[in-house]
């Protein structure tokens, strides 16, 4: 029976490790790819031919196009981001919602980002990231005892030592000062 349950749990481990994508759950910035520094808005740069390409393209995943929303947003190339969550299949999927509220609130439209924020986690109530950056929104408000209750999500979802919740403890304790 021991082994059994060891083996049950080995085997749950190993599953979820890989299930998890480094560059799909934001566990960190995204680094600087052509994409973000030399392809025009709606286009992303494709290794294979060495030049950017539009996003619609067939040879582009939807996990390619959110890669590439997430690169151009952490960029400050919102309306390149934008253009790239454009052509994702899944409109209502919770990290699509997450970027949507990310551009809306780097853009300056606080209502529109938290209506954003709220869908994603409607969508997906372990949505660490969509927690980080509503909770940045809010510090950046002023409300910071409600940024807090988003970083204690975040960590009873399973995001401590995380990115999400290291960028919003300097979210709170910058009183809301952020780059993200």
């Amino acid at each position: 029976m021991r082994f059994g349950l060891a083996a049950f749990l080995f085997a749950l481990t190993t599953v979820s490790v890989l299930a998890v994508d480094p560059e799909d759950d934001g566990s960190t910035p995204p680094e600087p790819t052509p994409t973000s520094t030399k392809c025009p808005d709606g286009e992303a740069w494709d290794d294979s031919t060495g030049r950017c390409i539009d996003l619609d393209a067939r040879i582009f995943t939807d996990r390619d196009r959110y890669l590439a929303a997430r690169e151009l947003a952490y960029a400050g190339r919102l309306t390149g981001a934008g253009r790239a969550l454009d052509t994702i299949s899944d409109q209502s999927s919770s990290r699509v919602l997450t970027y949507r509220g990310f551009i809306a609130r780097r853009s300056g439209d606080w209502f529109q980002a938290k209506a954003y924020y709220a869908l994603a986690l409607s969508a997906d109530p372990d949505n660490v990231l969509a927690r980080a950056y509503l909770g940045m929104g809010l510090a950046e408000m002023g409300e910071l005892d409600a940024a807090g209750k988003q970083l204690r999500q975040i960590r009873l979802r399973g995001g401590r030592e995380t990115w999400p919740e290291r960028a919003l403890i300097m979210s709170i304790r910058s009183r809301g000062v952020t780059s993200y």
